[in-house]
């Protein structure tokens, strides 16, 4: 019979070395960098187009991107079961068409494509085109003239025009005529703005594109505002009024038409899933053409969907942070409230950033406790109690959240990224510890998870141990066989070594 402490030994060295050899395979047959310095930011957008059918031949058209300001496109995919599908090239670029003679149930088409920005450019020359004046009524062409009059009095140019534009239309109390335009017409604030420009005889479109944000799930299409000033097109925000294309907006059309047609299909909507790796381009292009001959990457991250791939993106986290736990709680002999609250509480820190996250968790926790102490002398049983601290909890963050708002912090709104039963039943563990063993065990324990929690928030933010963990997640059976090791660890801990440092003098 083999000893537990050997059965250990030998699984976690196995397990070590499994996962060890496949980083060690991936690295070495495939190419893959191991560390993110040698790579470049590789976006994975994945579109999807929703729609219920309705009667008759269905036929859906996806205008594509194109690259523009710098962008280069990898690779294109497209999911089409059951659809005929051709790409059109037309003038404005290329078109996915997914067409099918019957269809009874709600479907979603797929459009997954990687592209990376190779420099910061321009965008390229568009036909200039003599704007059409809108059609308006005679108060509201009243009212058009007076505001287009007023800009040109205060302005110098199209630029500082349409600067003063957005300006005008985003205030919170703009003048009479451009509150009257807002309230009367029936489409958004662009589209108000777009038939000002085009009344005040200033050739402009929108420019519709992805803001870039990792992770990010359901994003729907932005919008800049492109005038052309006499001599070349500028690129404006419709909210900020910032001139310039951002650097993490991708554009996927440029000038007047629709992004999506669905004919025979209702409901229909289109969102996006965002994801970026660091990834060399040569390698992501190389994994796509060789995927065929590596059996290994069909099961890898990158054969999920996009949304999926950003949630495991996260999740894949969470096992380095337990790590930490456990290092901090074994080897080092540190108290928590709570085996794995910690992890918690740093999952909260990477929303909230660490210094916003910190003041945040001691203010609720502080407030929490003061209230719990008060509801201890009602003698209430331990459900009421703790759903009784829940609700004063969430109520803690609702006014954090708006007194933040009113005094114009917004970082504490990211208040509402803390769990809140975690919190609650924080402050009840807390209180009860309070009540048996007094302020001074509740300060070491409070204190012991607020600093694993930081630990863990530091470990979990390295753009290492990201790229790691998504790229090389086998890294995590290695990562289990040293959780293994340690769980048979019977030796002294650091604090204690400095707790009886006074007998070894004494020796």
């Amino acid at each position: 019979m083999i000893a537990s402490r050997t059965q250990i030994g030998i699984v976690a060295g196995i397990l070590i070395l499994f996962g060890l050899g496949l980083t060690a395979y991936k690295v070495i047959r495939l190419d893959l960098p191991l560390w993110p310095g040698e790579s470049r930011e590789v976006w994975t957008i994945e579109s999807k187009v929703n729609f219920k059918p309705s009667d008759g031949p269905v036929e859906v058209e996806l205008q594509l991107p194109r690259p523009l300001g710098g962008w280069v496109l990898l690779e294109e995919h497209f999911a089409s079961s059951g659809f005929g599908f051709t790409v059109v090239d037309e003038t404005e670029g290329k078109l996915a068409r997914w067409t099918r003679q019957t269809l009874e149930t709600p479907t979603t088409l797929y459009y997954k494509m990687q592209a990376y920005r190779a420099r910061l450019d321009t965008l390229p020359g568009f036909p200039i085109s003599e704007p059409d004046s809108p059609l308006l009524e005679a108060d509201q062409r009243a009212a058009m003239e007076r505001l287009v009059a007023d800009l040109r009095e205060r302005s110098t140019g199209p630029a500082t025009f349409v600067t003063l534009l957005i300006q005008e239309l985003s205030r919170s109390q703009p003048t009479q005529d451009a509150e009257f335009l807002l309230g009367t017409y029936r489409t958004a604030k662009l589209g108000v703005m777009l038939d000002v420009l085009a009344f005040a005889g200033i050739p402009a479109h929108t420019v519709r594109g992805i803001r870039l944000q990792d992770g990010r799930r359901r994003q729907v299409l932005s919008s800049l505002l492109e005038i052309h000033d006499g001599s070349s097109w500028q690129l404006f925000d419709p909210v900020t009024a910032a001139a310039g294309l951002p650097d993490d907006f991708f554009v996927w059309q440029r000038g007047p038409g629709a992004v999506l047609r669905v004919v025979g299909g209702r409901d229909s909507s289109l969102e996006f899933a965002l994801i970026s790796n660091n990834l060399s381009a040569k390698t992501v292009v190389s994994m796509e053409q060789r995927r065929d001959d590596f059996a290994l990457l069909d099961f890898s991250i990158y054969a999920l969907p996009v949304e999926q791939q950003g949630i495991f993106k996260g999740i894949l986290l969470l096992p380095v942070a337990a790590f930490v736990v456990v290092l901090m709680r074994i080897v080092v002999g540190i108290s928590t409230s709570g085996t794995f609250m910690p992890i918690l509480i740093a999952l909260a820190f990477l929303q909230t950033t660490l210094w916003v996250g910190v003041a945040i968790f001691l203010s609720l926790v502080s407030a929490g406790l003061w209230i719990r102490s008060w509801l201890s002398h009602l003698n209430l049983l331990l459900v009421a109690r703790v759903s009784a601290v829940v609700i004063v909890v969430i109520l803690l963050m609702a006014i954090l959240a708006l007194a933040s708002y009113k005094l114009g912090l917004d970082q504490a709104l990211t208040v509402t990224f803390f769990p809140t039963v975690i919190l609650a039943w924080t402050i009840e563990r807390m209180s009860i510890l309070w009540e048996e063993e007094g302020g001074h065990e509740v300060l070491v324990q409070g204190g012991g998870s607020l600093l694993v929690a930081v630990l863990a928030y530091m470990v979990m933010s390295t753009r290492v141990v990201a790229h790691l963990t998504f790229n090389f997640p086998e890294l995590l059976i290695s990562l289990l066989g040293v959780i293994l090791l340690l769980g048979k660890y019977t030796g002294y801990r650091l604090s204690e070594l400095y707790r009886f440092r006074d007998m070894a003098k004494l020796k």
